[in-house]
């Protein structure tokens, strides 16, 4: 009797795991993300949350907002998490000290930061002699205001002095008391900008600098560990950057609630910046990983040796490309 007795109960844990495998609700795997910056450029992260595309794609993500990249970066090393939203800053210095970092896919390909100025200042000629204000030096955005300059004429070295201003508020201050003459920020925070009289002097994504401003980063040891995870993660962000480029109220609802901003012409615009910027099918190319080393060549022998495509695996968005799911998600 005991015997027939155990018989059915592994037999009804055997039903029951074979239930479980079966059916994708409750056969979730879990994916933890790290992600740092208050800013439209981590919007497809924001969409699978709110509308569960990764759920709908068989993963339970953790997705954890971190206050800098360093942090996000030490936490996956720790592994503590799987993936990483950051620039290709992180990714560079991170790989050039020894770390098996590698971007498997990009999200925005140049800088959208614009420089803002004091109303005064009519033309970029008219920075020289003055003093510019970023958040962090040797932040993102600090380096997209000096390539920037660089490519307008102006010596970020040598014709400006660029300081550490704090965040979007205190930069603001900044201006208004003329301790900077200028500044950068990207939208919705632009139009912020010119509500408080500033001049959007230049949109640096019109000059369309190769760079990687957000990306999503990993270890190749986790990705060869668990490659089909990050095949569904990857297509669960594919399929949040389609649902900002095509459902416009959509995405401005979701931007106005991360970013706590309701003015209808800051969302417009902001949805307007990052909706022709994300690339559809996510593609972390070397080009814009090139300018960073290209950058720091000149001080740093490792960057001048280094080579950008080691820097990148594109196989993953390759592959979900090959497949047709981008020609089913657009219907082209």
């Amino acid at each position: 009797m005991g015997k027939t007795y155990a018989t059915l109960l592994i037999a009804i844990f055997v039903s029951a795991g074979l239930l479980i495998s079966a059916h994708p609700a409750l056969a979730q795997e879990r994916i933890r993300i790290a992600w740092a910056g208050e800013s439209p450029a981590n919007s497809p992260i924001w969409v699978v949350q709110e509308k569960g595309l990764l759920k709908k794609q068989g993963l339970t993500p953790e997705v954890i907002r971190i206050s800098a990249s360093p942090i996000a970066l030490q936490a996956m090393l720790a592994g503590e998490v799987d993936v990483i939203v950051t620039s290709v800053t992180t990714l560079v210095s991170s790989r050039l000290a020894g770390a098996d970092i590698v971007m498997v896919l990009g999200m925005v390909p140049t800088f959208v930061d614009h420089i803002i100025s004091l109303p005064t200042i009519t033309g970029v000629e008219q920075l020289k002699g003055k003093m510019g204000g970023v958040n962090r030096l040797g932040s993102t955005s600090d380096l997209g205001l000096r390539l920037a300059l660089r490519k307008l004429g102006v010596d970020p070295e040598k014709d400006v002095k660029i300081i550490t201003a704090g965040g979007n508020p205190e930069r603001f201050a900044a201006l208004s008391k003329s301790i900077v003459q200028f500044t950068i920020m990207p939208e919705p925070f632009v139009r912020e900008a010119e509500k408080l009289g500033f001049k959007d002097l230049l949109d640096i994504g019109s000059l369309k600098i190769p760079f990687w401003w957000n990306a999503v980063l990993t270890r190749e040891a986790i990705i060869k560990a668990k490659r089909p995870l990050f095949t569904r993660f990857a297509r669960g962000m594919m399929e949040a950057v389609h649902f900002i480029k095509t459902d416009k109220e959509g995405a401005k609802a979701i931007f106005s609630k991360n970013l706590r901003i309701t003015d209808p012409e800051s969302l417009e615009r902001a949805w307007r910046a990052y909706n022709t910027v994300f690339p559809e099918n996510l593609m972390p190319t070397p080009d814009g990983v090139k300018t960073m080393l290209d950058d720091l060549a000149p001080r740093n022998p490792k960057a001048a040796a280094a080579d950008a495509k080691a820097f990148v695996d594109m196989s993953l968005a390759q592959e979900i490309e090959a497949s047709g799911f981008l020609k089913q998600l657009y219907k082209k």
